[in-house]
């Protein structure tokens, strides 16, 4: 499969942060904003699903979530996931089909941390789905500033540079 037959078939559309998706679940199931954690404005769906293709020479830029997003690996080469968690630790999984090699097809990050992704070094791209509950919700996205993140993870400097823009 080429990169544009991807897009074309499963009707894609370039993503704010980076690369390619298109919503493919929203339940119809509502969770009211009383029944949610302190963060959330409003009330969200019980689940959202998409695919979502990232391609080499791109990426998906740090960013978090107020929801668990669990990783799912379809195609292509692994997917990088970069994260930094809520103590500042430095998380590295990569969501693919060589479980032989250490990789895995699904990773769930945990809400409110840092997070992007990246193709694995060599490939053309990564085609995965991502399952998020409480569904998503774009009031719940908060897009990482570089700045911002060198002052709070300082030793992370070398990969928010990378996945910054």
């Amino acid at each position: 499969m080429t990169i544009q037959t991807l897009v074309q078939h499963l009707r894609l559309e370039p993503h704010p942060e980076g690369g390619y998706y298109r919503e493919t679940y929203r339940s119809a199931e509502i969770l009211p904003q009383s029944a949610l954690p302190d963060g959330f404005d409003g009330d969200r769906h019980f689940c959202t699903a998409i695919y979502f293709l990232i391609t080499e020479n791109n990426f998906s830029a740090l960013h978090r979530i107020r929801s668990d997003e669990t990783w799912h690996f379809y195609s292509g080469e692994a997917l990088e996931v970069i994260e930094i968690d809520t103590a500042g630790t430095l998380i590295i999984t990569h969501v693919g089909k060589e479980i032989n090699a250490g990789e895995v097809f699904q990773y769930t990050v945990k809400a409110g941390h840092w997070f992007g992704s990246r193709v694995k070094k060599g490939g053309e791209y990564s085609l995965v789905g991502c399952t998020v509950s409480p569904g998503f919700d774009f009031k719940d996205f908060e897009m990482a500033q570089r700045e911002d993140l060198f002052q709070n993870y300082p030793q992370h400097a070398a990969v928010i540079r990378e996945m910054t823009r």
